[in-house]
Parts: structure tokens; sequence; C-alpha cells
């Protein structure tokens, strides 16, 4: 049972016994104790929270719904209180369960995880806990089965569906030697595969984790009607009094303008849309840890990214290829990716990768020095790739770039260098994030400064911050005015933890897995894709409007409705029938916070 329908459940109940006592054996003193009794609970325990409230220096605008309850139990019409408070409870438990409407995207996610899998011991198969899996272990993924933690492949072809993780619409087909992450789903065909990560640092069971973590972690939503706590208390107030004065001061009057001031409208209003924008979040691959999260998004100014696997892939590309006299280009890169091509380093199947295959020739006598090169014998030369004083001696040349140096037979043959791979979608993104509101992007890097202008300029980033330390990255978010404030920081590496905790919001790339940056994140997107970025934006923008709207709407019905009650035409009782007919409202027009942003939000031109 969700947490606030055992209370409504127990007015009902009291509603029930009542009903049977006054009508079936007109007794009107046990309906009137029950319902003061638990009338004067509820008073007590929203006094309660709006006293923890007061002690923090915000002002609830609970007083309201106090003041309606005491109102009707002062004038003694026991069915009207017993109507605010079905009101009341039934608001909180229509909340509670437009919420758990509203995160199911979430939940399934948790009931998904994958708990069990088919280990391979002595030739048989034997069902084993996922968490009791080691390295190194063998398993057997089953046809539509999912994959139980990360592994490699030694057996066997099959296609993936990987769409719950990456965003991709169709299968990915995999082969012996290729990595398949947990949470994955199976083709027609079983492989067999290694395991290479336990369970907990596998790559389903770390989106698992971010979730629970977000769900420990309690949206502490603002009650944005309590902004409005003071100038809607004070004229719900003189509407009563000028009403009770209008009736002879009739305290009654007072109360039927109270019974409808009753706010759990305007309580619920922001919630609910907040709930549902975080619902839509996941929808979009986004992952949000708290509500003020989505305001803060909604409103934010300056937005700082880091380069290398934020703004860029965290692929390189060959720049230049500057060979010494007596040596050509072709052959330059041709001998260096040959010597290369059994490397794991980035560098090195960069190369690889940007080399035609048929340059690449047999290397034999191959040698790697840690830290500085390899060097192998290819068509008989001698050929070594690496730093420079591991190739060659005397004075290093100036290269203002990423690059390693070749030497041929002892003679130093020339340098290649590489650039970082901008996203596709980055130049996009930061046009968009303009559209949509930016008055600040800045690129935050440890990498050199020609190198960040680089990227910054393909990127459209107009202030880039380059050679920063961690510590130096923190400074420059501080530093930012607060009128250029909130602050969203976006990145993907270790050394990027630090300044997302310093942002205002914090955005990790995590679609690798649950990295100190995911962890320290306000919000994680789990595909690789830096347009979620102006998603989550989008989104942030459209559930506050709808918050805002629903908000607004409800005090605007709720003040006409006290305007009408002050002049005594309705009655206690069926003020707070009006009341519950509000609440309706109220949620439904915050659900709609799960609706599509419209392209303005998104910044589409």
């Amino acid at each position: 049972m969700l947490k606030n329908q055992w209370k409504f459940f127990l007015v009902l109940a009291i509603g029930v016994v009542s009903a049977i006592s006054v009508f079936g054996f007109k007794q009107s003193l046990i309906p009137e104790v029950l319902i003061y009794v638990f009338g004067a609970y509820i008073v007590v325990t929203m006094a309660l929270e709006m006293f923890e409230d007061l002690k923090t220096g915000h002002w609830g605008i609970d007083i309201l719904a106090i003041i309606a309850v005491i109102s009707t139990m002062l004038i003694r019409d026991y069915w009207a209180t017993w109507m605010i408070l079905v009101m009341s409870t039934g608001g909180e438990s229509l909340e509670d369960y437009a919420t758990s409407q509203a995160d199911r995207e979430l939940r399934s996610l948790l009931d998904n995880s994958p708990r069990t899998a088919n280990k391979l011991v002595n030739g048989e198969l034997v069902e084993t806990n996922v968490d009791d899996l080691q390295l190194d272990d063998h398993v057997i993924i089953k046809p539509g089965e999912q994959v139980p933690v990360d592994g490699v492949i030694v057996n066997g072809e099959s296609s993936f569906d990987q769409s719950s993780l990456t965003g991709e619409s169709v299968p990915v087909d995999k082969k012996p030697g290729e990595d398949l992450m947990s949470g994955s789903i199976n083709g027609d065909v079983a492989v067999e595969m290694k395991v290479t990560r336990l369970a907990k640092d596998s790559e389903y069971q770390s989106i698992v984790a971010l979730v629970k973590s977000s769900q420990a972690q309690p949206a502490k939503f603002v009650k944005m009607a309590d902004r409005y706590a003071v100038p809607f208390t004070i004229i719900s107030l003189i509407i009563g009094l000028v009403a009770a004065m209008m009736g002879g001061w009739n305290f009654t009057r007072f109360a039927e303008v109270m019974v409808v001031a009753s706010p759990c409208p305007l309580l619920i209003a922001a919630p609910v849309a907040l709930i549902s924008g975080m619902s839509s979040m996941s929808r979009h691959h986004i992952i949000i840890k708290s509500g003020p999260t989505i305001e803060k998004l909604s409103r934010a100014k300056t937005f700082a990214f880091d380069k290398t696997g934020t703004l860029t892939q965290n692929k390189l590309e060959v720049g230049d290829i500057v060979p010494e006299a007596g040596f050509s280009k072709e052959e330059l890169q041709s001998l260096a990716a040959s010597v290369e091509q059994q490397s794991s380093h980035i560098i090195a199947t960069s190369l690889v990768g940007n080399t035609p295959k048929e340059a690449i020739k047999t290397v034999e006598d191959l040698k790697e020095t840690t830290g500085q090169g390899v060097e192998g014998t290819v068509d008989g030369k001698l050929v070594k790739v690496g730093k420079y004083s591991f190739v060659a001696d005397g004075e290093v040349p100036t290269v203002n770039a990423t690059a390693i140096f070749v030497s041929i037979n002892g003679q130093y043959a020339g340098y290649i260098t590489f650039k970082d791979m901008i996203r596709p979608e980055t130049k996009d993104t930061i046009a968009r994030l303009r559209r949509q509101g930016a008055e600040e992007i800045m690129m935050l890097t440890g990498d050199h400064q020609n190198v960040a202008d680089q990227i910054g300029k393909a990127a459209g980033v107009t202030q880039v911050r380059a050679e920063l330390l961690p510590k130096e990255k923190i400074q420059a978010i501080r530093n930012v005015p607060e009128q250029q404030r909130p602050v969203v920081m976006t990145g993907d590496g270790v050394n990027d933890a630090p300044s997302l905790t310093a942002a205002d919001v914090g955005i990790a790339m995590g679609a690798k897995g649950a990295t100190a940056a995911s962890e320290s994140a306000d919000a994680v997107i789990m595909v690789n894709d830096l347009s979620k970025i102006n998603d989550a934006v989008a989104i942030g923008k459209h559930t506050m409007k709808v918050a805002n709207i629903d908000v607004i709407t409800a005090i605007v019905i709720v003040i006409i409705l006290e305007l009408i009650a002050a002049t005594g035409v309705i009655p206690a009782l069926v003020g707070a029938i009006l009341q519950e007919v509000v609440d309706l409202i109220a949620i439904s027009l915050a659900l709609l916070a799960k609706t599509e942003p419209s392209d303005k939000e998104k910044g589409i031109a």
C-alpha cells in the first residue's frame, strides 16, 4: 500500500461507519467523535510539519488547510470536516498514485535487472546468481536472454539488442572477441561468453545502481505554491473575514470560505509535475537524481564542458604526417602502423585504424619499452615508434599537437600528429543550447591551448580555458558570476568528478559505465549522445512551464471559489466536494509534464 493510502482508507471507513450510525441508527454522536478525533490528529501532524518548516525560515501554505479543518469543527459541521479529510488524504493518495505511474520507467529498469546466469561448469550448465559470477567464468547466453554481466564472446555469433543501454534501434552483430554489455538482449543464436567484469561493476548493474541512488535520495520538491503562501493566505483570510462581516459576523460564512481555500490542489501540482518530468527524462535515457535538478536545468544560463570524451569522441584521427628528407608520407605511415598494429594504446589503435589495410605489413622481433615506444622489423627495416628520446638523439622538434616520432634503421624519419575527433552532434548541440537560452558556454580542459582552441572553434564554443588542473576547473566554475547561474557542467572522466560536484548541475556522460563522474553527478546521460543535453534542458523547461501553469490555474480557481463562497451560496460540504474536483484538475494538468517539449523548448530552429 502506498504511504498515504492507509489514511485515505481510514477516512473512508470512518465515513461508512458514520453514515450507518446517522442514517441507520439516528445516532450522530459516534460520527462526531470519530471524525473530530481523526481531524484533530491530521491538524496536529500538519502543524508539526509546518513548525519544522518555520524553523528553517520557510513559511508554508498548510496553514489554510489547518484553518479549514478547525473552522468546520468549530461550527460542528462534521460532514464538511469529513469531506476536507477525504480531500486532504485523497489528494495525497492521488499524488502517490501519480508518482508511482510517473516513475514506472525507472522501476521497470530495476525489475528487468538480470538476476541469474547459465554458468558453464565442466561442460554442464549451472544456474548461478549473477552476484556469484567471477572473472573469467564462462556463461552461456541463450536466445532471447539478457546478458547478465559484462563479458567477451569466446564462441558463437549473434545479434544483440542494446537499445535500453545505448539507444541504438538496430540490433548489433557480435562475434568472438567482441565485448557484450550486461542488459543487452541476445538474438536467435546461443553464444558462450567469458566474464570480464563482476556484476557490481557491469554496465546494466551500474545503471541500476544509479537508479537506486536516485530513489534513495527522495526529491526535495519545493512546494511551488509556498512561494505564493503569504499573499495567498492573506487574500484568503481577507475574503473569509469579509464574508463573515457580510453575514453579520457569521463564523459559518468564514468556515465556508476556508473550506474552498484549502490548498491541497496547490500542494500537489508541482511534485507531480516534477516527477513526471523525471519520468520523461528516463524515457530519453537521462537519469535525474533529484527533483530540484529539473528546476535548475530549466533556468541554466552557463554551460561548461570537458573536452576529451565529451565534446570529442575520445578517438583520435591522423592529423599531419611530416617526413624528413628521403622519406615519404606513405612510407612513414605504413611502417609506423605496422609496428603499432598489436598495441592497444589509443594512439596506436587510431593510427592503425586510419591506415589502409594493404599498407600494414607483417612485423617481426616486436619489442615494447614501457612508457617509451615500440620497435620491430618490417620488410627488413628496423622501425622505432614512440617518444623522440626513444627513436633519436638531439633536440626535440617543436610540435604543437599530440605526436609520435619514427626512426628507420637508426635514422630519424619524421613524426605523425593526431587530433581529437569532435562528436558529429557537438556543433548542433552548442547552437541549440544558445537558442534554449544559454548566455555563456565554456570548454574547460587540461589539454594544450592550441589543441583546445581548434576544438572550441569547431564546436562553436566562445570561451576556451585550457591547461587546467582539476582544482582550476573547479575555480573556473565557482568564479561564474551569480547573474550567469545556474551553471551546468558536463564531463565523463574521473578527473571531472570534482567539477561536476562544484557546478549547480553536474551531468555525466555515463554511457561507458558508472565512473566517478557518474557517481558525483546530479544527472547521468546513459547513451553516447551529447545532444541529450538539449533534451534535458528542454524537458526541464517544459516541466517547469507545466508546473507553473498548474499552480497558477489552481490558485485562480480556488480564489474564484472563495469569492463565490463568500456570498453564502456554497455550503461547506459542497465546497469540500468542489475542492476534490480542483484536485483532479491539478493532477491531470501536472501529468502533462510527461508530454514531449515543443521545438522551441528543444532549441530547434
